[in-house]
């Protein structure tokens, strides 16, 4: 299984993280501490991330403490890229609320994915264009440098 599961067993496969984090082999029940050290996340952004329904239900040990599994550090790497795309949190969140109503919303999951691509690929032809004026201005210092100077008349 991906990513995160409802308590009906239905799940969202939208991400396996292509890159894993390291986790020793076997082990399914991480502290918090040591989801810090896997994701490089804090343990106030973890905890946020539980208090805003940005998380699945965290399981807790018989004294109190956060249990996260494989399952939750694959969902925080997905959630990192849903970081990186530049999408509000509120949309986070609302991915992670149809997530766990089930497979009736499969169809709004999508449209959210699509609406978030376009912005990517928006803000790619944007990079893209920046990256082409910086080329050309560093091509004409690189050229002006190259050039011999002119003795003065």
């Amino acid at each position: 299984m991906t990513v995160m599961e409802s308590t009906s067993a239905q799940t969202d496969a939208c991400a396996s993280a292509p890159d894993p984090h390291p986790r020793p082999d076997g082990q399914d029940r991480y502290t918090i501490s040591e989801v810090v050290a896997f994701t490089g996340l804090t343990a106030h952004t973890l905890r946020w991330y539980e208090r805003i329904g940005l998380m699945p239900h965290i399981d807790r040990s018989h004294t109190g403490q956060r249990r996260f599994t494989n399952r939750d550090l694959d969902w925080l790497a997905f959630v990192g890229k849903l970081r990186l795309t530049g999408m509000p949190v509120a949309d986070m969140v609302r991915y992670a609320e149809l997530v766990r109503e089930g497979e009736h919303t499969v169809e709004e999951r999508q449209e959210l994915l699509e609406s978030t691509r376009r912005d990517v690929r928006a803000r790619i032809a944007e990079l893209q264009d920046t990256l082409a004026v910086l080329d050309h201005k560093i091509s004409f210092y690189a050229g002006a440098r190259r050039a011999p100077e002119r003795p003065c008349a």
